[in-house]
């Protein structure tokens, strides 16, 4: 499976696609990984119920809005990173960029910048994170654990591909994050199951 020697290897040569369409919105995300004896994992956090939150209680990755205050994407996320769970990412720990993604329904463009993290890391949630937990990316590429599942979302019915993670979250992996997630993998000619199509 993925090392982060890999990883980092592919990263410094990676040069990530930006989107050229038009959105109202631009956010930012971290992904971090750490590696152990299980392996290379992915750090996923659960977000809180939220009825503004279009994301509300979604599994996801640290990362938010960029604000006028940031200087770059890449400081947007570690901004929020450091807000949602009291991790300072430094600049030692940046391993790359992963290619944009615009949002499948939402008006919005994701960038995505990769870290890999101390397994003694430490954090501290804030009330807009109620979770997290490290997931082995060979568990993530399980073929039992890759679905095709219908949502209630937005008032339409849908279907999407998930990964059901149910032995840390009674959501799956889903929407956005799964699309970034597959977009990483793509890098290393892996592939979740049942891939985003759009």
């Amino acid at each position: 499976m993925l090392a982060i020697e890999q990883i980092r290897e592919r990263l410094i040569e990676y040069q990530p696609k930006s989107l050229q369409r038009v959105v109202q919105r631009h956010a930012a995300v971290a992904l971090l990984l750490r590696e152990n004896s299980e392996g290379t994992e992915v750090l996923l956090i659960q977000r809180a119920e939220h009825e503004k939150d279009p994301w509300s209680g979604d599994l996801g990755f640290p990362g938010g809005r960029i604000e006028d205050q940031d200087v770059s994407p890449r400081a947007a996320a570690e901004r929020e990173t450091w807000e949602e769970v009291g991790l300072c990412l430094s600049k030692e720990s940046y391993l790359g960029q992963s290619d944009d993604l615009a949002g499948a329904y939402l008006s919005v463009r994701i960038s995505c910048f990769v870290y890999q993290v101390n397994n003694d890391a430490q954090f501290k949630l804030n009330g807009e994170v109620v979770d997290l937990f490290w997931i082995p990316l060979k568990t993530l590429l399980e073929p039992e654990r890759n679905r095709m599942t219908n949502f209630l979302y937005r008032g339409s019915n849908r279907e999407h591909p998930v990964v059901d993670l149910s032995e840390w979250s009674q959501r799956p992996l889903w929407g956005i994050t799964y699309r970034l997630l597959d977009n990483f993998l793509n890098l290393f000619d892996l592939s979740f199951s049942h891939p985003e199509t759009f």
